[in-house]
């Protein structure tokens, strides 16, 4: 039974979706050829990039809207933070809601407005279509990503992440609705603005929404971008691969376990698959993910009713 404990809370779940984004940077860093010559080099990436952007001055930029700004680049490690509350780590949760699912997918659409604003606030032209091209292709994504939501949902008979995770003990999720997860993580790249859907920040409009950012600012937004990935990928293992279930361990350190390797996985994928752009995001999602996405959901109906 997942419950609330007095030890559980926002600043214990921070500290772990931090430290699970930390792990994610050091592994993109290691797999990347131009970290550095050395293996150690290359995962001691972040902390040379965390201390040289803490020393970094804040570049100025004409008339730019600066509360907007500032908290259009907090804002992808605040939704990071929103989403994870609601995600159980073994036998505790932060925020244990009815509605843990819509929550999250709540959260997603939050973020939409915070990576606009990381554009819009900036007044700068390559930022303000960084934050467009996200929209555009969150138009594409969310869809998809709201049905691979569903479908676990709609098996457990639940809007509670905690009941999803319960409903597992038996078969993992993943095992019977493999579309829906694979949806679902091709949406975590995509909020998460990594891998094929790293469009709002491509080279050709100069870094996008990351064009004006520097110092401080630079590095919360980088932040909130791997602690995206983080907290989509622990909401994967509670939907889809039986939370904290599995031999000799304790539960939360096997939801710690499955959140490193689900991480691992994005970010190995990342770097292997081309940049798409938004139109071609929303044709493949549109055309493909969302029908077999709806199909998926109503096999997992049909199953769920036979079974009642």
């Amino acid at each position: 039974m997942v419950t609330t404990g007095a030890w559980w809370g926002v600043l214990p779940a921070a500290g772990v979706l931090l430290g699970v984004a930390l792990a994610a940077a050091a592994l993109a860093g290691l797999l990347d050829p131009a970290g550095g010559s050395t293996l150690a080099r290359r995962a001691g990436r972040p902390v040379w990039e965390t201390a040289r952007l803490l020393r970094q001055r804040r570049r100025g930029v004409v008339a730019a809207d600066t509360l907007l700004w500032r908290l259009g680049l907090a804002g992808p490690l605040v939704v990071a933070l929103l989403m994870v509350v609601v995600v159980p780590l073994g036998d505790r949760v932060a925020a244990d809601l009815p509605v843990g699912v819509v929550w999250f997918n709540a959260m997603d659409v939050l973020l939409w407005a915070a990576v606009w604003l990381a554009g819009w606030g900036s007044n700068s032209a390559y930022g303000l279509v960084g934050g467009y091209r996200f929209l555009a292709q969150a138009l594409g994504y969310e869809l998809p990503l709201m049905f691979a939501l569903t479908a676990p949902a709609v098996a457990a008979g639940s809007l509670r992440i905690a009941d999803v995770v319960a409903a597992q003990r038996e078969l993992w999720f993943v095992v019977w609705m493999p579309v829906a997860f694979l949806v679902f993580l091709g949406a975590v790249l995509a909020f998460s603005m990594s891998g094929p859907f790293a469009y709002p920040d491509g080279r050709d409009v100069a870094g996008g929404v990351l064009t004006e950012p520097s110092g401080v600012d630079r590095l919360i937004l980088l932040a909130g971008r791997y602690a995206l990935l983080a907290a989509g990928a622990a909401t994967a293992v509670a939907l889809f691969l039986g939370g904290g279930s599995g031999p000799l361990l304790p539960a939360w350190l096997w939801s710690l376990v499955k959140t490193l390797a689900v991480v691992a996985a994005l970010v190995a994928l990342r770097g292997r698959v081309p940049v798409l752009r938004a139109d071609r995001v929303m044709r493949v999602a549109w055309l493909g993910a969302l029908p077999a996405t709806l199909a998926q959901v109503l096999a997992v109906a049909m199953l769920a009713v036979g079974r009642g």
